[in-house]
């Protein structure tokens, strides 16, 4: 598969974004950022990287993926700051686990570099695993914000029906952490026997039902983190495992009851241990006929 990558600007070129959104997001036109607001966004800062494919050499070449971010700010004590604002990622269904949504990322990591940003942001949805292997594992973002409904009801076919629960993720381009993910050199990922070696537990393991469907941990059963009497010095486990449905899309489908209680059960527990201090820092995607998903908790920002 030859893939290459270009930097978009033109209004032909964002018309060919407009249509590779309908394909990637199927069922509503309103959820398309239209080629008018794309050409606004580069004139001002922002970037729009595509990713073509030549058809095994010939002339003809097809957008099969993009990229769009532009400039924005975050808040600190000492006022705001700059950062890059990352807000979609799309890559046709056919060419997707072939690097392309990768190789577009760290493009983009590349050019925001050049920018002298040092901060990217996005959000995803965290129950698909497939975005949480290349978000978290592949690129080395880590995330400790939950936002619930964050673009209240959508209407297209992949969102249609739930609330649009986000993880906002944080991408440090000049931490070594990110460096190291993005290198020749990068870390091969980590299985579960690695974490349960370093003394991790899953606090919310999954039961398989009778149609093949996991099931969420009662949050009856879910234990709540201990509190010390020492507020400077919690007890607190330094790594736990959070399993989420390896195919949540399928499941939805198949179980839009089962979908739902999936994403209020994540949301209480993320937005739980966001609030006592953990944040993710891996995620472990295990193949298999019954493929297992689970992010990584880890107690701490010097955990990193």
């Amino acid at each position: 598969m030859m893939i290459q990558l270009r930097i978009l600007e033109t209004p032909e070129e964002m018309e060919l974004v407009e249509e590779l959104q309908r394909q990637v997001w199927p069922g509503s036109e309103t959820e398309i950022v239209p080629a008018h607001v794309l050409i606004t966004a580069i004139h001002n800062g922002g970037l729009v990287i595509g990713a073509f494919s030549d058809h095994g050499g010939t002339a003809a070449q097809t957008l099969v993926g993009f990229v769009f971010g532009f400039p924005g700010l975050y808040f600190t004590p000492d006022g705001p700051r700059p950062k890059h604002c990352s807000h979609m990622l799309g890559v046709l269904p056919e060419y997707r686990d072939h690097g392309v949504g990768f190789a577009l990322k760290r493009a983009q990591w590349q050019m925001v570099r050049h920018h002298g940003l040092d901060r990217i942001t996005w959000t995803y949805d965290p129950l698909l695993s497939r975005n949480a292997y290349l978000n978290i594992t592949k690129l080395g973002a880590v995330c400790n914000t939950y936002r619930s409904n964050e673009y209240g009801q959508l209407r297209d076919g992949i969102n249609q029906g739930l609330p649009s629960d986000r993880f906002q993720v944080d991408w440090w381009v000049n931490s070594q952490r990110v460096n190291h993910r993005l290198s020749r050199n990068a870390r091969k990922p980590l299985d579960l026997a690695h974490y349960f070696a370093a003394g991790a537990e899953v606090i919310n393991p999954t039961k398989i039902g009778s149609d093949s469907l996991p099931r969420p941990a009662s949050m009856d059963q879910y234990v709540p983190l201990p509190r010390s009497a020492d507020p400077a010095r919690p007890e607190v486990a330094p790594l736990l495992l959070v399993e989420i449905p390896a195919n949540f899309m399928d499941l939805k489908a198949r179980d839009f009851d089962l979908a739902m209680q999936w994403r209020l059960h994540a949301r209480n527990l993320f937005e739980d241990l966001f609030m006592h201090g953990y944040l993710v820092t891996d995620f472990v995607f295990l193949k298999g006929a019954l493929a297992r998903s689970f992010y990584v908790m880890s107690y701490g920002e010097s955990t990193l």
